[in-house]
């Protein structure tokens, strides 16, 4: 059976690219996050997972600390944290950032380590 998930249902406000989906309730290996950062140093604290994480960035750039490397990334690049590895990013600006995070699990496993 597909499904379509409507925007109402996965974003804070209908109008943004800013919320997350679950796969689990659509028999889906894959959670998804979908950032909007408008203010210049804002992003998720240092955190793994069990899994890779891939980044893609649709508008902005963005700084990511992944392991012992800083990559400092922009529109139309993709970023992978490989599993089990520390990272983090934040909006370098000079404009918002916007990124689609896809985990590869049907629910989000996160560490916080700051």
């Amino acid at each position: 059976m597909a499904h379509v998930i409507d925007r109402q249902v996965w974003a804070d406000h209908p109008q943004d690219w800013q919320g997350e989906i679950i796969g689990r309730p659509y028999g889906n290996n894959l959670s998804i996050i979908f950032n909007t950062l408008e203010h210049i140093g804002v992003g998720p604290r240092l955190h793994r997972h069990p899994y890779p994480e891939t980044f893609i960035i649709r508008k902005g750039s963005a700084r990511f600390t992944v392991g012992d490397e800083t990559i400092d990334a922009h529109e139309g690049q993709i970023v992978i944290a490989p599993a089990d590895t520390p990272h983090k990013f934040e909006n370098l600006g000079p404009g918002p950032l916007e990124t689609i995070d896809i985990h590869p699990n049907e629910v989000f496993v996160t560490e916080w380590l700051e």
